[in-house]
């Protein structure tokens, strides 16, 4: 673990991710495992056949579709917890808020092939993510549930636009592909019981293999425009708020909300 959370702030800065290694106890990963286990059981059975094609990440892993009651509260709890939000305020220091869960898990077909984007990508134009990247970014915080092949990282690019080589493998140009390899990557491999933080818009990819799972948390600055990417199931109700140690991160996500419908 790093020695001064002061350090996280800039190492985020610089490079756009950082690594805790042995961050959760095996308890924590164990307790945390049985809850998401519940949940990709469930959405595999309910979602086979997109699984079985395509699949590699499910979300709103803290919604009421799979999960009772109990296992939303102690989910809540783990994200809000002393140790992720430490994390998470040493980045965002001023009112972070939550947006969602994913779950990474490999691909049921095992010549599926990974590949290189920016998440900003999915929403935005190439002019306009020029520009997106250099705005308030959405913060992941990945747990690995089992020891895995881990994240490839292009260090600098939640602040810098795509290199040459960068895009043409990006946006599948020039006869390049989004699974090629790109120069510039950085393997991160995981285990279980780390941490890492990166931003959804620098260049990136999952690495698949060893059976990976491995829950995202997804939080964002309460003064960016991210609200309306929550989904209202994925919050907690008033049930569930009374139940939570620290609920002030979802608190700050119903604010935004309730502010939005005045």
């Amino acid at each position: 673990m790093l020695d001064d959370f002061t350090q996280l702030q800039s190492r985020y800065d610089q490079q756009g991710y950082f690594v805790v290694r042995n961050y959760f106890s095996d308890a924590e990963i164990s307790a945390l495992k049985n809850v998401i286990l519940k949940f990709h059981q469930a959405w595999k059975q309910d979602n086979a056949q997109f699984y079985q094609q395509e699949a590699f990440n499910s979300s709103l892993i803290t919604g009421s579709k799979y999960l009772a009651f109990d296992d939303r509260v102690a989910l809540f709890n783990f994200i809000s917890s002393k140790k992720m939000m430490a994390i998470i305020e040493s980045v965002i220091a001023t009112k972070p808020a939550f947006m969602n869960t994913q779950l990474f898990f490999d691909p049921y077909n095992r010549q599926q092939k990974n590949f290189w984007h920016r998440d900003c990508q999915y929403d935005h134009d190439v002019e306009a993510q020029k520009t997106v990247i250099h705005d308030t970014q959405v913060l992941h915080l990945r747990v690995p549930l089992f020891d895995e092949l881990g994240m490839e990282l292009v260090p600098g690019t939640h602040k810098r636009w795509d290199s040459a080589e960068e895009f043409d493998v990006r946006d599948e140009r020039n006869g390049k592909l989004s699974s090629d390899s790109l120069s510039t990557g950085k393997a991160i491999n995981l285990a279980a019981g780390d941490l890492l933080v990166f931003s959804a818009d620098m260049i990136h990819r999952g690495l698949y293999g060893l059976d990976r799972l491995a829950l995202d948390v997804l939080v964002f600055d309460s003064s960016a425009d991210f609200i309306d990417y929550v989904d209202d199931d994925c919050l907690p109700d008033i049930s569930i708020l009374d139940k939570l140690n620290d609920p002030k991160l979802f608190k700050n996500t119903l604010d935004l909300k309730s502010m939005g419908k005045v």
